[in-house]
């Protein structure tokens, strides 16, 4: 086995022990560093805090049956600053949001703030380029609990030539939003670290109760827009008014071994939704949410228009999504289309939908899927391992009009998406619930191609009936096979299916299908 850096800064590291394992490695192994032992780990990304700045380090992975060794060096810092030294509290009820944004907003380039153990109580603040934030063990920035003290910021705005000024929106739309905890704006070279946390408190506000009446969209916690160069490593983020963490047209982005929570029935906590950014790497994190784990987005059928940015070239690897609408979603907002994603090792415990996509007529011609491949994953207790939908009916005014709904061919036109190719391999799911895949496309653009090869899922004994996708006069099903209906190419190649309700394989207007040992029981 190898090790490989993930990130090195000036005060912590990330590392992948690099084996075929889903998220977890094949056995515990001991981290040592410098040949002193840190801690015992168990899972294929693990982390180093409290390293000196541009400073040699060996670090060992060492078990039964785990030997690697990796040489790095930190990276240099101009100073480190503590947070104290501007008057922050940190005593969960001192106001301490003047203390940090005089502290951001003075720090060198270069520089780094740090935050150690305790609570800081703090309203919406506003990052810079080229500066490191550090929360240490113990420490926590907590959300301000008042609605009213938060800011709410325009969509976009006008510069003295008449050119607009792009700041942001939600759910695919260019709308004010409350300020999000920490927010960049065009913006770079900015490292969030932990292994502390960022809180956004929202179980003490009532951002969760009421919130289709707010004059504005609620806030995230972490919120990017046209950034680059951006690094989140080790952090909790938790508890957000909505999305977790929303980077927005932004590039170079990476999320490692950071941990996103919120309750399960919170509304719309995605964990992390990077939306029309290019460059993304989410690597050994852990996501147990109220909505989808991740959600890659490229806006409604305006902005997917208007900005035509597809979310490009994206890599997930060594995840753990617990509960969740959905592990690894695409969409629904999609209007300007995802390119060039690859998700592999991870692990899915507990979600509605394992690897789920969803679009609907009127995300637009720019909205197009594909180069999109799915390989070693492990699924365990996922109602429906695979879902494609094309006739999602959440988050717009018409979802339940007769152009989202009716199943006749219809023109194609510049509001029609178009989906590609899918191929999922070597997945293993146990107890399954709901349906083996369920993949719906248009009658006037059929879904390119799916492919599944070497798959194995086996279904619960006591599967409770359950909804396979959202859509409007949606049907109950139970232990549903493979199920397709307007797939141009169908491959099945190795796959098995154990305790199926009625018949393996339902496939309806398709052109191709081809079958290489399809394994009932």
């Amino acid at each position: 086995m190898n090790l490989k850096i993930l990130f090195s800064g000036a005060s912590s590291a990330c590392l992948e022990l690099q084996n075929e394992a889903p998220y977890y490695a094949p056995e515990e192994f001991q981290v040592l560093l410098n040949g002193q032992e840190q801690y015992i780990c168990e899972s294929n990304v693990f982390s180093l805090y409290g390293l000196e700045p541009d400073t040699d380090y060996t670090v060992r992975a060492a078990g039964k049956r785990v030997e690697a060794e990796l040489k790095f060096r930190t990276a240099a810092e101009r100073c480190c600053i503590d947070v104290h030294a501007f008057g922050a509290v940190g005593d969960g009820e001192h106001d301490d949001t003047q203390a940090i944004q005089t502290a951001i907003s003075y720090l060198p380039e270069g520089g780094r703030l740090l935050f150690p153990a305790g609570i800081y109580l703090t309203r919406p603040l506003v990052l810079k380029s080229h500066i490191t934030l550090e929360l240490q063990e113990g420490a926590k920035l907590l959300g301000w609990t008042k609605r009213e003290d938060y800011p709410i910021d325009p969509a976009f705005v006008m510069d003295t030539k008449g050119n607009e000024i792009h700041f942001g929106g939600f759910e695919g739309n260019a709308v004010p939003m409350y300020r999000s905890l920490l927010t960049a704006q065009y913006a770079g070279d900015i490292t969030l670290v932990g292994p502390g946390t960022v809180d956004g408190n929202a179980p003490n506000t009532d951002f969760w109760v009421g919130f289709h009446s707010f004059p504005a969209a609620r806030p995230r916690v972490l919120f990017f827009n046209r950034c680059r160069n951006i690094t989140v490593h080790g952090v909790h983020v938790c508890n957000s008014a909505s999305w977790q963490i929303h980077p927005y047209y932004s590039e170079h982005l990476g999320f490692f071994d950071v941990k996103v929570s919120a309750p399960r029935n919170s509304p719309n906590t995605d964990a992390l939704d990077p939306e029309s950014c290019d460059g993304v790497e989410i690597i050994g994190c852990r996501f147990t949410v109220g909505d989808d784990c991740i959600a890659i987005k490229s806006g409604k059928i305006e902005l997917g228009t208007k900005f035509n940015q597809p979310a490009i070239r994206h890599t997930i690897r060594n995840c753990l999504m617990a509960f969740g609408h959905g592990a690894i979603t695409l969409g629904s907002e999609i209007g300007a289309g995802v390119r060039d994603l690859s998700v592999s090792q991870c692990l899915f415990r507990g979600t509605d939908r394992g690897l789920r996509i969803k679009s609907r007529r009127g995300r637009g011609k720019n909205c197009r899927i594909d180069g999109v491949s799915f390989d070693n994953i492990r699924m365990e207790g996922v109602l429906t391992p695979v879902a494609i939908n094309l006739w999602y009916n959440c988050c717009d005014p018409d979802r339940e009009s007769e152009y989202v709904w009716s199943r006749e061919h219809l023109p194609v036109d510049d509001r029609t998406p178009y989906m590609g190719s899918f191929h999922f391999k070597n997945l293993i799911c146990t107890d399954a619930e709901v349906a083996a895949c369920y993949i719906d496309g248009l009658p006037e653009a059929p879904i390119g191609e799916v492919a599944f090869e070497n798959v194995d899922i086996r279904f619960s004994p006591d599967a409770q009936p359950g909804v396979p996708i959202m859509e409007n006069f949606a049907k109950q099903r139970c232990r549903l096979g493979m199920y397709f209906d307007n797939v141009r190419r169908i491959r099945l190649e190795n796959v098995r299916l154990s305790n199926v309700d009625g018949e393996k394989l339902l496939a309806d207007h398709y052109e191709e299908l081809e079958k290489k040992n399809f394994c009932e029981d």
